[in-house]
């Protein structure tokens, strides 16, 4: 279990976690000479079980929030600290409600010099403080009168802190590893050593993880968990992690995070819920504000969702927010936030991250907040079920799997769970609900229809327009699973690259059909870089523009591709084409215009004529200067 102190300064934290442990935290030099505490402290001790007891010492100073807030992520059990003589202060009270927003609530009240005061002051101090606890997460928390410097009543707290950490819930170590960076330092013989909480997840030594942000990589090279040698470390415990990598100590700083790869995707916006605490002015749309989440301290702006404005409230009402900030930083669903003014004097709200993957659009539209407020459940499971019934294009499962922080065996677990369809392209996943894949079909097979209806001299329609007539943001994989599924059951039909329903055929005149017999010899005596429409015309005399509409027409047919402008290629040209650049691809891992250019012996302006021919209507996608097949086995496309 880890503890945290809080309360004002001077009212003892750090001689009660001394008292406590032995260890006095204060570690610094000025620490010592001024006799406060700036900085976080730690220390350690044993309890009968063998387990270790962990200790988060924070400043009390009102200017040290920042510091107070990196050390209260990530701790299960508060020590709040308010001296006998003082009673409540400030401190107390600020402290207490951060940790009401952090959702903090186990804990005790150490009231601390009673050796100092009168029992007649004592029991009035006692009547503030259960005044003081009234409707926090700590109202029913105990008290427990002691002094730090004489040991009275300190071993009846001790107990109970070893009582509590027995029943403390140990946290699941499902879901990536990740631990706020709270310290970072050197030591002679070990190198860069990072210190913080693990807030999910396991780590284990000669693991790889990620600094992020700025995304250095780094080997674990050993761990102290719980101020002790391990082998590995998980959520819930103080690790130190003396890693290795391209980096020194200077390039590493407190408010990183330290997570498995799979993780490191840094975020400067998210989309959350908070509320405005009692007695605080209200919360406005766009005001600037200290962002404190995880260790770090970040400005940042406010953007209200479903609200022009949030007044302070009763315990659990909130708001929906988008939160900017100006530099990045990790974050997933369900990490506590806490804003403070944009001049760190006073506490705003505080809140939960509901999701780091918020749409640039339609940000407060009613089917956005109603997911949102569907995402305050704690239930992916929920969630995904509500998310999967509104994405017609599918779920990017990738990345809600990273919003919940899923490993790969919770995530299949869930798919399977959810009984979601869901579409394998490399490490990408996507997934539809039954009725949402059912509504694309159709939507298909109507777009199919239609074009049928407006041009039924048309063989049918090129993939990539399909599918932007389809749905413009379905991914590519998801539209070809989809129209190989309505292939093999009959309800679509492919002639060569186009598609269409089974039963349309597009038809030439015989007119038509009689004067381009005349013309292909022209275009098939260089089949890979034909006469194109103006050469045709001299070469035939027929006019220019009656060459032109006929092509149109018999490229509507399906016979001709317009390859480039007033550039017909015959439909045997490109299916050999075709071909060339899959063998291309199998052979190389891509297609070049130089490799292609050399087997057709053409032209280099033509070759990429050809290659972006390709690429436009979806046979091939563009990476740089290659040009990979999208799907294996594709040619037989442009020969059926």
């Amino acid at each position: 279990m880890i503890v945290g102190t809080a309360g004002h300064i001077d009212h003892g934290k750090t001689t009660l976690v001394k008292a406590l442990t032995g260890v006095d935290t204060d570690r610094l030099p000025e620490e010592k000479a001024r006799g406060i505490t700036l900085d976080l402290g730690y220390a350690y001790t044993a309890l009968a079980d063998g387990s270790v007891l962990g200790f988060v010492d924070v400043p009390g100073h009102e200017k040290l929030i920042h510091n107070m807030l990196a050390g209260a992520t990530g701790i299960d059990f508060v020590l709040l600290v308010i001296a006998a003589d003082d009673g409540p202060m400030p401190q107390t009270r600020e402290h207490l409600e951060l940790l009401d927003l952090l959702g903090l609530n186990h804990g005790a009240v150490a009231l601390t010099k009673i050796d100092a005061v009168t029992p007649e002051r004592l029991a009035v101090v006692r009547e503030e403080i259960e005044a003081l606890l009234v409707g926090t997460t700590l109202t029913t928390s105990p008290v427990f009168p002691l002094s730090g410097r004489s040991g009275e009543g300190v071993p009846a707290l001790r107990a109970y802190l070893e009582t509590a950490a027995g029943a403390c819930h140990t946290r699941s170590t499902g879901g990536h590893f990740r631990l706020a960076i709270d310290r970072c330092f050197t030591l002679s013989g070990v190198g860069t050593v990072v210190t913080g909480t693990a807030h999910s997840g396991k780590v284990g030594a000669g693991e790889t993880a990620i600094i992020s942000p700025p995304g250095l990589k780094a080997r674990v090279r050993s761990l102290h968990v719980q101020d002790r040698p391990a082998p590995s470390g998980q959520a819930g415990e103080r690790c130190a992690l003396a890693l290795v990598g391209d980096f020194e100590k200077k390039d590493i700083e407190r408010g990183m995070w330290l997570v498995d790869p799979a993780l490191a995707v840094p975020l400067r916006r998210f989309h959350g819920e908070l509320r405005v605490p009692a007695g605080q002015p209200s919360l406005k749309h766009l005001q600037n504000v200290h962002v404190h989440l995880g260790a770090s301290d970040i400005l940042g702006r406010v953007a209200l969702l479903d609200c022009a404005e949030v007044g302070a409230g009763a315990h659990g009402d909130s708001a929906l927010v988008e939160i900017l900030l100006e530099r990045e930083t990790l974050a997933v669903h369900g990490d506590r936030f806490v804003l403070r003014d944009a001049g760190a004097q006073r506490t705003v709200a505080g809140g939960r991250v509901l999701d780091i993957f918020p749409p640039l659009r339609h940000k407060r539209s009613a089917e956005r907040l109603a997911l949102l407020d569907a995402m305050r459940v704690d239930d992916p499971a929920h969630v995904l079920s509500r998310l999967a019934a509104q994405a017609i294009a599918g779920i990017d499962l990738g990345r809600f799997a990273i919003n919940w922080n899923l490993d790969d065996a919770q995530a299949e677990r869930l798919w399977q769970r959810s009984k979601l369809r869901v579409i394998r392209a490399g490490e990408t996943r996507t997934g539809f609900a039954a009725t949402a894949w059912t509504a694309l079909a159709h939507t298909l097979l109507d777009a199919l229809a239609r074009e049928h209806e407006r041009a039924p001299d048309m063989i049918g329609v090129e993939r990539e327009r399909l599918r932007r007539m389809t749905s413009a943001t379905l991914p590519r994989p998801a539209f070809d699973a989809l129209v190989n599924e309505l292939l093999n059951a009959g309800r679509v039909a492919q002639t060569r690259a186009w598609l269409h329903l089974p039963a349309h055929r597009a038809s030439v005149s015989a007119d038509d059909r009689d004067l381009f017999a005349t013309l292909k010899p022209l275009l098939d005596a260089s089949p890979y870089n034909p006469l194109r429409v103006r050469d045709v015309f001299k070469a035939s005399g027929i006019p220019e523009d009656t060459v032109r509409q006929l092509f149109r027409r018999i490229a509507r047919a399906g016979e001709l591709y317009p390859v480039a402008h007033d550039h017909y290629f015959t439909a045997g040209a490109v299916s050999e084409l075709a071909f060339m650049v899959s063998e291309l691809c199998r052979e190389h891992g891509a297609a070049r215009a130089a490799a292609l250019r050399d087997r057709i012996g053409g032209g280099r302006k033509v070759t990429i004529h050809i290659l972006e021919f390709f690429d436009r209507i979806g046979y091939t996608r563009r990476v740089g200067d290659d040009h990979i097949v999208r799907r294996e086995g594709v040619a037989h496309d442009w020969t059926t």
